[in-house]
């Protein structure tokens, strides 16, 4: 049914893209500014069609707001402690863009850049690719990325991120939307349920930088085994010292194989999603930046605190740092491949 392009605005001259996908029921659109995904429309129980990610209707916005929403975010998204890690009896220091500590791929990490676009029509995809050249924010090694967007006729959404070097290096992409299966300018989304499959997680210090430890869920505001509202526990500062989420689940299974992460759903709308993926992790964020800075969304919609959440599969943060966390080093020869899948469907 084609692709439709459009020009979404400019950097430095520079112009950044924006690609319209449909498939059955499900329509999307995707910006090359971040490879991000800015809108994604599905129905609810009534077949009422509603934008459920957020985002921004503008790229003023997307370069003015902070939280990466939709993008991809690489070289390693996530933090690694103090910028620093080491690889091959060499120690590597990165831009620390959040002091002291580095996140999502430096200052201007892979959600910060423009990537180049491929549409596929046939494949009702789209693929985008960026070039990282050697010492990008301080990694090594030449790495050559990709994400390909496409809509199936099973009203899902599928993800797959590549990425091959020249150099021994670490990789961890991430898809870094936010969902709110009500709508996007619906408010917060405390009282949609969550289950994550996950028995362990992985707590955080200063920094919100993992301890090393893999802690048991159970009895904890981390037990998402069983299906719950958001919301639940969400006000335990003792546990949540930001009344909201910002951690490293360990999911259930074998990582390089698909299996199901996570499902959610929205009581009021019937309208709900299952995240599948290959990697160990999954890192759920209740957008908690939101409450000191809220942002003026697509069409006028104000975001604060807890207006979406984040499911972002990945390899544990700084587990470079951690030798018995899950492996996130790639080398030339090898392709780093991660694949999440999100079907959507109501109840």
């Amino acid at each position: 049914m084609g692709i439709e392009r459009t020009v979404f605005g400019a950097i430095e001259g520079r112009p950044v893209e924006a690609y319209r996908l449909e498939s059955g029921v499900l329509r999307a659109r995707v910006i090359t500014y971040g490879a991000i995904l800015s809108e994604l429309h599905v129905p609810d129980r009534t077949g009422r069609m509603d934008d459920v990610v957020l985002g921004y209707d503008d790229l003023p916005s997307y370069l003015q707001y902070r939280g990466s929403a939709g993008a991809i975010c690489g070289r390693y998204a996530n933090r690694i402690a103090l910028g620093r890690f080491p690889l091959d009896g060499e120690l590597y220091s990165l831009s620390v863009n959040e002091a002291p500590n580095h996140i999502h791929g430096g200052f201007r990490g892979f959600n910060k850049q423009i990537w180049t676009a491929e549409p596929d029509t046939e494949g009702n995809a789209i693929r985008l690719t960026l070039d990282s050249p050697d010492g990008d924010e301080g990694y090594p090694g030449r790495v050559a990325a990709s994400v390909t967007y496409r809509l199936t006729d099973e009203s899902a959404l599928e993800i797959v991120l590549e990425a091959t070097t020249d150099r021994p290096t670490i990789i961890n992409l991430v898809y870094h939307g936010y969902w709110n299966l009500a709508g996007h300018s619906s408010g917060s989304i405390r009282d949609q349920h969550l289950l994550i499959e996950a028995d362990h997680y992985t707590p955080v210090g200063p920094g919100k930088i993992p301890t090393g430890e893999i802690a048991p869920v159970a009895g904890t505001a981390f037990d998402f085994r069983n299906e719950r509202p958001i919301g639940l526990a969400i006000d335990d500062t003792s546990q949540l010292p930001e009344a909201g989420y910002d951690h490293n689940f360990c999911l259930r299974g074998e990582s390089g194989r698909l299996r199901r992460a996570a499902r959610a759903v929205d009581p009021g709308t019937g309208r709900g999603l299952e995240i599948w993926t290959d990697r160990p992790g999954v890192q759920f964020y209740t957008a908690n930046h939101f409450e000191k800075a809220p942002a003026i969304g697509k069409g006028g919609a104000v975001y604060g605190k807890h207006a979406g959440f984040a499911l972002e599969t990945q390899v544990y943060p700084n587990s470079p740092n951690e030798p018995h966390f899950p492996n996130a080093i790639l080398r030339p020869g090898e392709t780093y491949r991660h694949v999440m899948r999100v079907p959507f469907f109501t109840s």
